[in-house]
């Protein structure tokens, strides 16, 4: 059993509130003081949160200020993406895990391409990346959704780069097969499409098709560049959103990631098909790509949620507070998402293919995420308000399908800061 003096419930916040849990989910959720024997949680429990796009390995380039645009600091991407193996994947993305799970994130969406060794050869287990990324979050105490990504070419009619080989599987069939034969117990294996660039529009339909087939979430990068939604004109005459859809590549099975670079035909057709999108504001700034419509493609009728992406930060809720900002900086108006319009997104579950998570209900996974009221930030604000303001540091305490993994802020089986501090060292030497 664990108690709380606030919880957010799906009605609203409510005071002094009971949680029996069992076997992971939530059974009974009651009112009234705590009964003995019940853990006591500190200030306000949200539900856990939601990150729905990673890149564990550019938690290394976390720092990086060199001066450009997206596609230098793409080259320095590539450069760290050359030197990781498994053993040192699954070490690194140990330590990014365990950090996002001191931030309240209780489910990660890993949208991994790097399958295969440098210069495209298999490891004798085709999937020993994958398996590394499994093993990682495991033991950082995250459920782990592997978004399995297709990447075939290197851009429009273009050649893979040299560095882009370990990326590819070949086709979208070899890809299905790879991505078929890998198992893990508690990971769910979802598909992405890495963007319109990556992969062709035949590619396009079969991967789409395998993660129909199996009732699995798809995912897919739209638009982060003005380059290319050009690109894509030159080449098809339409937009990537234009393109997605006459590939069968749209839906509410389907999520577009970042789908900064929108015209209003293509926020109507996201919209209109129920095509959830994941903003990642942080790294959009972090990489100057730009400030997306997040309010019109919420009217339209776009589910969105959030993702950390490049890990410049690994705060869902500045996330949340960000697409707020960059709105208001957009339109120079205030009071675009109110706090329970960004909490849902920084818990939206369903994305990751877990529809029972990010709600504190009867039968839902019993992720609870307690938040110190009493931190200097806090100070003073109504807890109605917190996830319009409250960041990562301010989380205490956070339980994932029941088990508790942070106390008082600190992960209780890993030493993230030097995990993270030795891997990424490794990286660079």
């Amino acid at each position: 059993m664990f108690w709380c003096a606030w919880a957010w419930l799906p009605e609203g916040l409510c005071q002094d509130v009971l949680f029996e849990v069992e076997s992971g989910r939530i059974t009974a959720v009651r009112r009234g003081e705590a009964p003995g024997g019940a853990r006591r949680l500190p200030g306000l429990v949200l539900p856990g949160l939601a990150n729905a796009h990673s890149h564990a390995f550019h938690r290394a380039l976390r720092g990086d200020s060199a001066r450009g645009t997206f596609w230098t600091w793409r080259e320095r991407m590539y450069r760290v993406a050359e030197r990781l193996d498994p053993d040192g994947y699954y070490l690194l993305a140990r330590g990014v895990y365990a950090e996002m799970v001191q931030a309240g994130i209780t489910g990660v969406g890993e949208f991994h391409y790097l399958h295969h060794a440098p210069g495209g050869s298999r490891y004798r287990d085709p999937n020993a990346m994958s398996h590394a990324l499994a093993h990682a979050a495991r033991d950082a105490g995250i459920r782990l959704t592997l978004l399995d990504t297709c990447y075939l070419t290197g851009g429009f009619g273009r050649e893979l780069d040299p560095v882009q080989r370990r990326f590819s599987d070949g086709d979208a069939s070899r890809w299905g097969e790879r991505a078929e034969s890998f198992t893990a117990t508690g990971v769910l294996t979802g598909a992405a499409v890495h963007s319109v660039r990556a992969v062709p529009g035949e590619a396009i339909e079969e991967v789409a098709g395998w993660a129909r087939d199996r009732k699995v979430p798809l995912h897919l990068h739209l638009s982060e560049q003005r380059a290319e939604n050009e690109a894509c004109l030159a080449a098809h005459g339409r937009t990537p959103t234009q393109l997605l859809a006459e590939r069968g590549a749209l839906g509410d099975d389907v999520t577009a990631v970042h789908a900064t670079h929108l015209a209003a035909r293509d926020v109507a057709l996201l919209g209109g098909s129920g095509t959830g999108v994941c903003l990642c504001p942080t790294t959009e700034a972090d990489l100057a790509d730009g400030i997306g419509p997040a309010g019109a493609l919420a009217v339209a009728g776009s589910p969105l949620s959030l993702g950390s992406d490049g890990h410049s930060v690994i705060d869902v809720l500045a996330e949340a507070q960000a697409v707020e900002s960059y709105q208001r900086l957009a339109t120079e108006t205030r009071g675009h998402h109110a706090p329970g319009e960004l909490l849902a997104m920084a818990t939206a579950h369903a994305a990751l293919g877990h529809p029972d998570a990010g709600r504190l209900e009867v039968g839902a996974r019993a992720d609870l995420v307690a938040v110190d009221l009493d931190s200097t930030r806090l100070a003073g604000v109504a807890p109605e308000a917190v996830p319009a303001v409250a960041r990562a540091a301010d989380v205490r305490e956070v339980i994932v399908d029941g088990r508790t993994v942070v106390v008082d802020g600190a992960h209780t089986d890993i030493d993230t800061a030097r995990e993270l501090r030795e891997s990424i060292t490794a990286l660079r030497t």
